[in-house]
């Protein structure tokens, strides 16, 4: 990572707008899958939640118990705490600066559910889908309450997945992917060393940034494609973006609610055996919720 006072050429850019979306009672600004881009690498989902706060518990965060297939769920905690609960047994609150890391695998239900007491929200729940030579793995629940984090020139980091400037982040990971939070308090000028087989989004969670003369607002997310070698970033004062690359996938990857497969048919089965209760996803314990039932596809 280095400052640049004459930033570099600007690469060519995608602008992609979020969508508002509603999950657990709560709007949210999902930038990944829309028509314009459906992978960045592997990650396949982007939701932001936040930042909010609420006037009660009934009015914050629950997600009844869901099911997943074919994918990892990623979860990066800015203000709150949520209370995870999953099929295996797993019960962990993740609080801000650590990452929640779900491998669904071949399937495996959870919840979420704001802690009691916990008015603040703003969070970050991505999804990366596996590839096909390991989506049918046993499931499992990892939780990442330590990540590298430095400074630089008045910009702080989180390596959150992959490796980056010289740092690397313990989490695990079935495709080379890279996640970095970004966050500074008064306005920077840097140029973001880029791995030139990766596409890159980057994110923007608070404040504005800029790539060359091209400002990007919250929640709004810009696409380089691969043959990149960096990226010149002006943030603005106050500003938060997260950066998401990784190889290209090289798969068709098909999403249907909660679910990622290869085939239609791999897709309607999830449904129908999520929905007859079946073993494949197990049961969430503790949980006071009924499940959400899958939509029938059409």
């Amino acid at each position: 990572m280095s400052n640049s006072s004459t930033p570099p050429q600007q690469p060519a850019l995608q602008r992609i707008v979020s969508r508002t979306k509603d999950v657990g009672g709560i709007p949210v600004a999902r930038g990944l899958p829309v028509k314009e881009r459906r992978l960045i690498g592997a990650w396949c989902f982007l939701d932001h939640a936040g930042p909010a706060v609420f006037q009660s518990d009934a009015q914050s965060m629950h997600v009844a118990p869901h099911p997943h297939t074919g994918l990892q769920t990623f979860t990066w905690m800015l203000e709150g705490e949520i209370l995870h609960r999953d099929s295996l047994g797993y019960e962990q609150v993740i609080r801000p600066g650590q990452v929640n890391l779900m491998t669904a695998g071949r399937g495996i239900s959870h919840s979420e559910n704001a802690v009691p007491g916990s008015l603040t929200l703003h969070a970050v729940q991505l999804w990366i889908a596996l590839p096909a030579a390991v989506k049918d793995m046993p499931p499992r629940f990892d939780h990442y309450p330590n990540l590298p984090k430095w400074s630089r020139d008045g910009v702080s980091f989180t390596l959150l997945t992959g490796d980056f400037s010289g740092y690397r982040a313990p989490t695990l990971s079935f495709s080379e992917l890279v996640g970095v939070d970004i966050a500074n308090h008064h306005q920077a000028q840097l140029t973001v060393p880029l791995q030139q087989d990766f596409e890159y989004g980057l994110f923007v969670l608070e404040g504005e940034a800029l790539i060359g003369q091209e400002a990007f607002s919250q929640n709004e997310l810009a696409y380089l494609s691969s043959g990149n070698a960096e990226l010149p970033l002006t943030l603005k004062e106050n500003s938060r973006i997260l950066l998401l690359g990784g190889e290209p996938l090289g798969e068709e990857v098909l999403m249907w609610w909660n679910f990622v497969g290869r085939t239609k048919e791999e897709l309607r089965q999830a449904v129908e055996e999520w929905n007859a209760a079946d073993a494949r996803f197990g049961s969430v314990p503790g949980s006071e919720q009924s499940p959400t039932p899958a939509p029938k596809m059409p």
